[in-house]
């Protein structure tokens, strides 16, 4: 997959086949958009293109209340999309000036004049352009005097799976990630760097990585007692648990930690990358009257977890 952040440098795409929209997440509403782009390029011997945004339209458009926190980073979504076949991912900049580009405008001075565009694929309730003005019916009769087709998603297939960002959103941040990983169709993952904590848990045989998110648009999980798969910066895949709270047995600062026990691993990985994929929630996040109350729980958690793994389907 090409990834183009320069417009003017894209050069041709043979009988682009295109849809345009910010698809945070990926989920299974887009997988079914993108699926389609591939199956008609083929058709048309071209390539599938996504005109995607950066920033996410809302930060723009509402900077000082938009309350936005993404599903993916941009990394992330790259590779989901790569990893189902797209051929060109074109990421343009959003910026109060573009927002103000007509749909008409957009249409004829980016996908036609600049990338030739065969067909454009849209559901049918999508909406683009300035004050969200575009739409299918638009875009149809645009098509009319202009050489380009256009190709409806319809609404029984849109409506079908009943998912929309904000729905996972909600979920992940309700700490339903078994919602969100349907939805997703893949588990719901985060990366951060390996930082030093207070080192409590290993004084009761449960050493943890504590993770600081790197990016601050990320959406951070809801507060709770997790079963997680831990991707090293080697690769190597391993199981785990991870808590999401402020620890309030045995930290006082009221500041939500990120922190995971790794089953069965014992190296140091301290200002290591590595990526958690969360599969299960397990609990919520309580005080304990002793650290020793607190240890019994985190070895029943520990049983409960590795019980829900054996079964598990883990990430690839």
């Amino acid at each position: 997959m090409k990834v183009h952040t320069h417009f003017d440098a894209i050069g041709t795409i043979p009988n682009a086949v295109l849809t345009i929209g910010t698809f945070d997440g990926v989920h299974v509403g887009h997988q079914k958009i993108i699926q389609r782009l591939n199956q008609e390029a083929e058709k048309v011997g071209g390539e599938s293109v996504l005109f995607t945004f950066f920033p996410h339209p809302r930060m723009v458009l509402s900077p000082e209340n938009h309350g936005l926190k993404l599903l993916q980073t941009q990394a992330e979504k790259i590779a989901k999309l790569e990893r189902m076949g797209l051929k060109h991912l074109i990421i343009y900049p959003f910026t109060t000036s573009f927002a103000a580009t007509s749909a008409t405008d957009f249409v004829r001075t980016f996908l036609v004049e600049k990338l030739h565009v065969h067909t454009i694929i849209v559901g049918y309730d999508h909406q683009f352009g300035k004050n969200r003005e575009g739409s299918l019916e638009h875009l149809q009769e645009m098509a009319l005097s202009l050489p380009f087709q256009v190709i409806e998603i319809p609404a029984h297939e849109i409506d079908e799976v009943n998912v929309s960002s904000t729905k996972i959103r909600n979920a992940i941040l309700g700490g339903d990630v078994e919602t969100a990983n349907t939805y997703l169709n893949e588990p719901f993952e985060f990366t951060g760097k390996v930082v030093h904590g207070k080192a409590l848990g290993r004084t009761i045989g449960f050493p943890t990585a504590n993770i600081e998110i790197e990016d601050p648009l990320k959406i951070h999980p809801g507060e709770g007692v997790y079963a997680v798969a831990v991707r090293l910066e080697n690769g190597e895949l391993h199981q785990g648990m991870m808590n999401i709270g402020n620890r309030p047995t045995v930290d006082d600062t009221k500041r939500c930690k990120m922190e995971v026990f790794i089953f069965d691993f014992n190296r140091s990985i301290y200002n290591e990358r590595i990526t958690v994929y969360l599969l299960k929630y397990h609990r919520k996040e309580h005080p304990f009257d002793s650290i020793e109350s607190l240890k019994v729980q985190l070895q029943a958690d520990e049983k409960d977890i590795r019980d829900f793994m054996r079964l598990a389907e883990f990430p690839q």
